[in-house]
């Protein structure tokens, strides 16, 4: 199966739906015209079909060697990482001033889903990078930024972040990692950090580490965790690469389900030289931004990774004989039919068309929100930081959630071959995974959305929120032709609203209420914004077939859209009902009945 980036579909999203040339005035959108998007993903998708899938397989049966602190990627890794940097690729959305193409968010997260799909352990490389980037641009000083940005941001060192330790994952307030001062504004780092994705490799001359670690003497907790850059190899101050950091050192790898390509290491810091990035005591602030990105990016990856899963099951449905229609034979010349014929087959492939068309949406338009965040006008911009932190766990979740069962659904397509390794479905499947529980379990990203999300600056973000589906409803409810859409994403609104109140009403009483409906909840929010991407796609393609187009792909659009209206958005239903009953079933149960 040859992966096909899906140029169609998300230029159709930015320039027919998203309408990114309407944001010319916006700071970083001004130069980004419907032409240039085009040749973007056009060269972008040529690279990711031919340069980095064919890589995928090998990287997944081959995985990462160590040996004496040096590990060494898959056949063929290293060289497609160097062509990667050299085109340019690795720094489509860094800086200009620092060597990168400047281009927006929303091109980047477009790009990411091609190399993504086309092997997500090889396209986590560079997107730890550029978070690295990101991290060091927003919260490093000056002589930092200058000292490591310019590499970061072309990909020609690499970048990491280290968080979790043996003893804690989620309570980051639990770390161990000493950091000591040595007297001349550096300081000795001291501790283990695991599950370090990209920590060693042989694609780049240097890797950067960003590394939370306590100074001592700092206040417990996540008050007192500081953030410090650790490169592998000292920097020199035209830049080149110095003096082994020799306290920092990749002590192994893990032996992990899936993304075997990617180095993930056990990383062992005695008295590596680091450097406080930002103020001290203010570590996880500044990891944030990398962190957010993280799990931007991990959404991305699991619809990604379902992006694919599909297109391998319809390759096969297509070709794969087995029985005969229910309505008659369709291929009297063969043995039997197609299995794309039988209605549960077809049943499963447009549940993941669904999914994965309206994901590719929901991400398009929360990158835009990334670039607006920029805006020179206070209202947007506060309008597009609201919007980034409600959706952000509901895009991790909700997306890795459903890449992972539309990889399931692909598996079941495949029936017993997709069981085998001679097909490509038991790998998406074992990548998919990892998805959702890495860069924050969406159990935890559900009870950040309830816990600390809605309730920010008294709920403006969602209220914010529900007012442009209420216009958008408006606006759009005497159009006859897409009614389907625009009512069912009125009932969806609905009933995320009802949620809401509910938990505002019940989960400040009982916090295991919040706790117990928190993953319903997102469950809810995570259809309704699917609704009002399918609403705002079938507004734009029937738009276009009203002008007279017989494009297939326009109806294909609609067809697509309402089986999600008619077949996965009533599910909404199901959950606010669940989420209604509280916490008492889940509680009342002691431990020991388990």
């Amino acid at each position: 199966m040859a992966y096909k980036a899906p140029v169609r579909d998300l230029t159709f999203v930015l320039n027919e739906v998203l309408e990114v040339e309407r944001h010319s005035n916006q700071p970083g959108l001004s130069d980004v015209s419907s032409d240039l998007i085009g040749q973007i993903l056009e060269e972008g998708a040529k690279f990711a079909e031919q340069v980095i899938a064919p890589l995928n397989r090998i990287g997944d049966q081959e995985g990462c060697k160590w040996d004496a602190g040096k590990v060494t990627g898959p056949t063929g890794w290293k060289d497609a990482y160097r062509q990667m940097v050299e085109a340019g690729w690795v720094g489509l959305s860094s800086e200009a001033e620092h060597g990168g193409q400047g281009m927006p968010a929303i091109v980047g997260m477009a790009f990411g889903q091609f190399t993504a799909a086309a092997s997500p352990a090889f396209s986590m490389y560079p997107g730890l990078t550029h978070g690295c980037y990101e991290a060091l641009n927003a919260n490093g000083s000056e002589e930092q930024k200058a000292l490591y940005c310019p590499k970061l941001a072309t990909g020609e060192w690499g970048g990491t972040m280290n968080l979790t330790e043996p003893q804690c994952g989620t309570d980051l307030g639990l770390i161990r990692t000493k950091a000591v001062p040595n007297g001349d504004g550096s300081y000795s780092i001291t501790g283990q950090k695991i599950w370090i994705s990209s920590g060693e490799h042989d694609f780049t001359d240097n890797i950067v580490h960003l590394v939370l670690a306590r100074i001592e003497g700092a206040p417990a907790g996540i008050k007192g965790i500081s953030l410090f850059v650790v490169p592998k190899f000292f920097a020199n101050e035209d830049g080149t690469v110095g003096e082994r950091n020799a306290g920092a050192q990749c002590a192994g790898l893990e032996h992990k389900m899936g993304i075997h390509g990617n180095a993930t290491c056990v990383m062992a810091y005695d008295g590596a030289k680091g450097w406080l990035v930002g103020q001290e005591n203010k570590g996880m602030a500044a990891m944030f931004v990398m962190m957010n990105e993280a799990r931007l990016g991990t959404g991305l990856q699991g619809l990604a990774i379902g992006t694919a899963a599909y297109q391998a099951a319809v390759e096969f449905a297509r070709d794969r004989l087995q029985g005969r229609s229910l309505t008659g034979t369709k291929n009297p010349d063969g043995p039997a039919d197609p299995i794309i014929v039988h209605p549960d087959v077809r049943r499963m492939l447009l549940e993941a068309k669904a999914f994965v068309e309206g994901g590719q949406a929901f991400i398009l338009w929360t990158a835009l929100q990334a670039d607006l965040q920029k805006s020179e006008d206070e209202a947007t911009a506060t309008k597009a930081r609201d919007y980034m932190g409600l959706i952000t766990p509901v895009l991790k979740a909700y997306l890795t959630d459903k890449g992972f069962h539309v990889a399931s659904l692909a598996m079941q397509v495949h029936g017993g071959s997709g069981y085998t390794e001679h097909f490509p479905a038991s790998q998406y499947l074992r990548d998919a995974r990892i998805t959702m529980i890495y860069e924050g379990a969406n159990g935890i990203q559900a009870l950040d959305l309830v816990g600390r999300k809605l309730p920010a600056n008294g709920g403006r973000a969602i209220m914010t929120w529900f007012g442009e589906i209420d216009a958008f409803v408006s606006e759009n409810g005497s159009n006859e032709a897409i009614k389907p859409f625009v009512d069912g994403l009125a009932d969806a609104k609905k009933k995320l609203q009802e949620a809401t109140m509910w938990l505002m009403q019940n989960g400040m009483a009982n916090p295991d209420n919040a706790g117990a409906a928190s993953t319903d909840y997102l469950n809810v929010f995570g259809l309704t914004a699917m609704a009002y991407m399918w609403a705002q796609m079938a507004k734009a393609a029937q738009a276009k077939v009203d002008a007279g187009s017989d494009d297939p792909f326009y109806a294909g659009k609609l067809a697509t859209g309402r089986y999600f209206v008619e077949r996965i958005l009533p599910d909404a239903g199901a959950h606010l009902a669940k989420l209604k009953t509280g916490a008492d079933v889940l509680m009342s149960m002691p431990a020991e009945a388990f």
